[in-house]
């Protein structure tokens, strides 16, 4: 019984051209590309900013509620980047 190394596996799914995004995330990719990467990060740091100045105004639910923003705007800032530079556009051009 042969056993494949996790390189040869990971090399022959990073190979396989025959995945294709959908028509939404690829409508969703086209639009990110066209954004800034670093506009991910400011957006988050506004949010943990405007938080911290509710939170010094009392306003608890308020701060918690915006500072929450912050980890879905880097997580949004990872895959621009990921699809920037392993993404679908590389395969289907």
């Amino acid at each position: 019984m042969a056993t494949k190394t996790m390189g040869q596996m990971a090399s022959k799914v990073a190979s396989n051209t025959e995945h294709r995004e959908g028509p939404v995330a690829r409508a969703i990719e086209e639009q990110t590309a066209k954004l800034p990467s670093d506009i991910f990060l400011w957006s988050s740091l506004g949010a943990m900013g405007v938080a911290l100045v509710a939170k010094l105004m009392k306003r608890d639910h308020l701060a918690l509620f915006i500072g929450q923003w912050a980890a879905p705007f880097l997580i949004m800032g990872l895959y621009d980047k990921v699809v920037k530079t392993h993404g679908h556009d590389k395969v289907d051009k």
